[in-house]
């Protein structure tokens, strides 16, 4: 089974110039890619891995997944040659003197965890620094296998691989994107470089698509979390940082790993609006200023509607907030709806946003009915 209507967004081919001082990010070659709206489902803060690749000789496949821009130092080199900030295989070479090239078959591997499995609308190979030795081509394939299996298991001949980007060629020192329109839900991903070389990152851009069976056993749950099916709709600022940083998994560790926007200077406020994993009661409310002290929101509402043509009901009054501290509210009745919205007043930041419930009957078996759809 092939993706249907891939399209490489931005279309980069050849080399980079040779590095020549100065700013190394002067001459990177990028576009603006839509599905970057998305969150990243390749993210390490989920639960992403690079579980395995057949070669890491000159550099680990671990660093494909740094959250962080790959970084270039001119003057670091080890015992193997210049040390990289990517995943950099060595040069392959062909059978003979006579045939001294890799044939058109030869490449290089590794194998993705996804952090949340989902639905994948984008992709982003990035061959940062890699400006005369990043791969010819890449390809990348995507595989929906329960559990957590081990290398041997997602290379067995049983896999069902899907082609997600089909073999493209890619240039040097460039943010290569493809879009994805295949309608199904993956948590593994395999990379090709053909016929070798370095890639420095890899951003899988999508929509979390949780297992219902699990969401039913855990009963009550955070019901905007993004590793369970919550995504950031809109927002009114995102100056300093992306308000997806609010449902991500656990507390911040630092002031950036939350949402902050610019300092108003009207009188008006700003605010998140959430799409819930589906239809929800919520029975309890937290939200986190962690490590935002001279800079934290200083009031807090939320709101929930139900439906997209649903009203807003306020579930959360405005309420006082303190610099760095977590702060929790039990609601005097459940609030149903498939939507919410936290408003800050007037600005500042939170760093994390959890709304405790459990699905209600027909938003589970909608749920429960996409899952299958897409193939879970």
């Amino acid at each position: 089974m092939t993706a249907q209507q891939n399209t490489s967004l931005a279309s980069f081919t050849g080399d980079a110039n040779p590095y020549g001082g100065g700013d190394p990010y002067a001459d990177y070659r990028t576009a603006d890619l839509p599905f970057t709206q998305y969150a990243n489902l390749a993210d390490r803060q989920l639960g992403a891995g690079v579980v395995a690749a057949n070669d890491e000789f000159f550099a680990q496949r671990e660093n494909l997944l740094v959250p962080e821009p790959a970084e270039f130092d001119p003057e670091h080199f080890g015992h193997k040659g210049k040390v990289m900030d990517g995943w950099e295989t060595r040069r392959r070479r062909g059978a003979s003197a006579e045939q001294p090239w890799p044939t058109e078959e030869d490449h290089d591997w590794a194998l993705i965890r996804l952090g949340a499995p989902g639905v994948i609308r984008g992709i982003v190979v990035d061959t940062a620094h890699f400006r005369g030795n990043y791969p010819q081509a890449v390809s990348v394939e995507g595989a929906s296998v329960a559990g957590s299996p081990s290398p041997e298991e997602l290379l067995a001949d049983d896999v069902k691989w899907t082609t997600l980007v089909p073999r493209t060629a890619v240039g040097g020192h460039a943010a290569n994107g493809f879009a994805v329109a295949t309608e199904q839900r993956f948590t593994h991903l395999r990379l090709k470089q053909h016929p070798d070389g370095g890639i420095a990152r890899l951003r899988v851009y999508g929509e979390v698509v949780p297992d219902p069976a699990w969401l039913t056993a855990l009963g009550t749950f955070d019901v905007v979390a993004l590793e369970n099916g919550g995504q950031v709709e809109d927002a009114s600022n995102l100056f300093y940082s992306p308000a997806t940083n609010t449902i991500q998994p656990g507390r911040s560790r630092k002031m950036d790993d939350g949402w902050e926007t610019r300092r108003r200077r009207d009188r008006g406020n700003d605010w998140i609006q959430y799409r819930l994993v589906d239809r929800s009661q919520i029975r309890a409310v937290e939200i986190d200023t962690a490590y935002l002290k001279g800079n934290s929101a200083g009031w807090a509402s939320v709101s929930v509607k139900d439906g997209e043509e649903g009203e807003w009901r306020e579930v959360l009054p405005r309420t006082r907030m303190q610099p760095d501290t977590n702060h929790r509210f039990v609601l005097p009745e459940a609030a149903v709806g498939t939507h919410a919205r936290v408003d800050i007043y007037p600005d500042g930041g939170i760093s994390r946003l959890r709304l405790f419930g459990s699905l209600t009957e027909d938003g589970s078996a909608h749920l429960a009915a996409r899952h299958q759809e897409l193939g879970g």
